[in-house]
């Protein structure tokens, strides 16, 4: 999930899905070449963390009140503008490389909590099956997006009133101290699906020409996003 500049008033030049075949196709291959390199990035990060002998401190402080993790989402929402603006630049490469670094290195320490009890008290393995199943269903909505052509642009109004949702009721549930259970988990699941459809479209009609650093952090955001929600709903369901 992104809060990228809507890419339709971007100032860059041709649309992708109106470039000549060669261009589209170079976008395209160097779009997922840094999605790729974003995600083998954040699991070396994350391998990093976990091990790092400041983790349980750093686990703790962003744990620590029932407030404590809203301001890690409140702070992680402003890395996530900031890197998102930076990506977008039009006139600076290493600002757009900056950005996504930037996202990457926020995404690594958001997760650092969630991935430390899972290897902790998790399942075996449900670190690497939630990798796997995130993987299975980027790779069937790309593939949806691909072979039917579809415009789902028309998600946008649609994922962004969710996304106040969501935030709404992550809100209440910190200061409430209420479990969101399995049904918030699947949910968030097919909303996550959703911005994937939404992403990947906008890689095949509406980012421009030079654009593949943003539309690869969009795609990152997204996938993390659904990792994140697999993971924890193969928690859930082992807990039960």
């Amino acid at each position: 999930m992104s809060s990228a500049e809507n890419p339709y008033r971007s100032p860059w030049g041709t649309l992708a899905s109106q470039a000549a075949a060669d261009e589209r196709a170079d976008f395209i291959r160097k779009t997922y070449l840094h999605l790729a390199g974003a995600v083998a990035a954040f699991i070396a990060l994350e391998a990093i963390l976990i091990r790092a002998p400041f983790a349980p401190d750093l686990v703790n402080l962003m744990l620590g009140t029932r407030y404590s993790w809203l301001i890690v989402i409140g702070a992680f929402m402003g890395v996530s503008y900031l890197a998102n603006s930076w990506a977008m630049s039009s006139v600076s490469v290493s600002r757009q490389y900056a950005g996504l670094a930037l996202y990457v290195i926020g995404e690594a320490v958001v997760f650092l909590p969630m991935l430390m009890v899972a290897e902790k008290f998790g399942p075996p393995n449900v670190i690497f099956t939630a990798g796997w199943v995130t993987g299975a269903l980027v790779g069937a909505l790309t593939l949806i997006v691909v072979v039917s052509g579809h415009d789902f642009s028309y998600l946008r109004s649609i994922l962004g009133i969710a996304s106040i949702a969501v935030l709404i009721i992550i809100g209440w549930a910190c200061f409430s101290q209420h479990d969101l259970g399995i049904p918030f988990s699947v949910a968030m699941i097919a909303f996550a699906c959703g911005y994937i459809l939404y992403d990947t479209s906008n890689v095949m009609h509406h980012y421009r020409i030079g654009q593949h650093v943003a539309a690869s952090l969009a795609l990152f955001a997204s996938v993390a996003l659904l990792f994140w929600y697999v993971l924890r709903l193969l928690m859930q369901l082992n807990r039960r």
